[in-house]
């Protein structure tokens, strides 16, 4: 066994094939024997259609699941925000990476005063739309698809005021240009920043050397976010913002989450401080809050407007 060679699988963009790179490394450094295995996914051939129009979750780590499911490839590492809560049969979490950087910017064109005026923003996530129409009612907001360097070029071509990213993607492959802004009143993607990788249940080899990477802290509060998010949604694409933080001086949780309606007129938020001891249920609980705040009522109008 001690010459199994694990074949990484990945999608084939500049940031996925980094993250791959970044595992593969810290592989090597164990003294494992690796291989990149680069597939192209649905969700980056079907440009024409915003992730919602396409009608599951998971559009970017399916081609990946079977490929491993296939035996095609013994691992798969995904940017955990694009990874549906529940996971195929057969395959698990093995390693949640230290997470980076968790904010979203806003990436502009050298000129702030379109904030107080007429202006479209892009993005293609529901729940940066619903934030950003939430505090600029008066803004168009446009949709935007392709991998983080297709957006950036969609960006440069258009005559958008300004479009949404993650900082983690722009940051891991240095593409974070001068020209931007910190939206830390953003609640960002459940998980997002943190890196997962995927492995068969089945794959002890693989499993025990995956179990080495994993960060405990970042597996906890990731977990949480996801958690809340499960609960809140079951499988359908909304509005939803979560983040955790750990504090180390208290040993305490803070918990901060959103669920907008999809014009962002509708917020309901929910902010708490918790002890670390309640981390198990913790994103169940909140979700429970949410939804019997008038969430309940409010994903059942974005499921429907969403079928439409």
């Amino acid at each position: 066994m001690a010459d199994k060679i694990i074949r990484i699988g990945t999608r084939d963009s500049e940031l996925a094939l980094w993250q791959a790179h970044t595992v593969e490394k810290k592989l090597n450094d164990l003294g494992y024997k690796t291989k990149i295995i680069a597939v192209k996914s649905q969700g980056d051939i079907l440009l024409d259609k915003p992730l919602y129009e396409l009608g599951i979750t998971g559009i970017f780590t399916k081609t990946l699941d079977i490929a491993m499911i296939n035996g095609e490839i013994d691992i798969a590492v995904h940017s955990m925000k694009d990874v549906p809560t529940a996971l195929p049969k057969g395959i698990v979490q093995a390693a949640v990476l230290e997470r980076a950087n968790s904010l979203d910017i806003l990436v502009h064109k050298g000129n702030l005063n379109f904030l107080n005026e007429l202006a479209t923003i892009a993005t293609g996530s529901l729940r940066r739309q619903a934030q950003w129409l939430n505090k600029y009612p008066n803004h168009k907001v446009v949709d935007l698809r392709g991998n983080v360097n297709t957006r950036m070029q969609k960006l440069k071509d258009n005559d958008w005021s300004g479009a949404v990213f993650a900082a983690a993607g722009l940051e891991r492959i240095g593409l974070k240009p001068e020209d931007y802004i910190n939206l830390d009143w953003m609640i960002p993607a459940p998980a997002q920043g943190a890196m997962v990788v995927v492995a068969m249940e089945s794959d002890n080899f693989s499993l025990d050397a995956l179990t080495q990477l994993n960060d405990i802290e970042t597996e906890i509060v990731t977990y949480i976010e996801r958690q809340f998010l499960r609960t809140l949604e079951g499988g359908c694409s909304a509005p939803i913002g979560a983040l955790v933080q750990y504090n180390e001086e208290e040993d305490t949780l803070h918990f901060q989450g959103v669920l907008f309606s999809l014009d962002g007129k509708v917020k309901i938020e929910i902010d708490k401080t918790v002890p670390i001891e309640e981390w198990k249920k913790l994103g169940f609980n909140m979700a429970q809050e949410v939804l019997g705040n008038g969430g309940a009522e409010l994903m059942k109008t974005i499921k429907e407007s969403l079928k439409k």
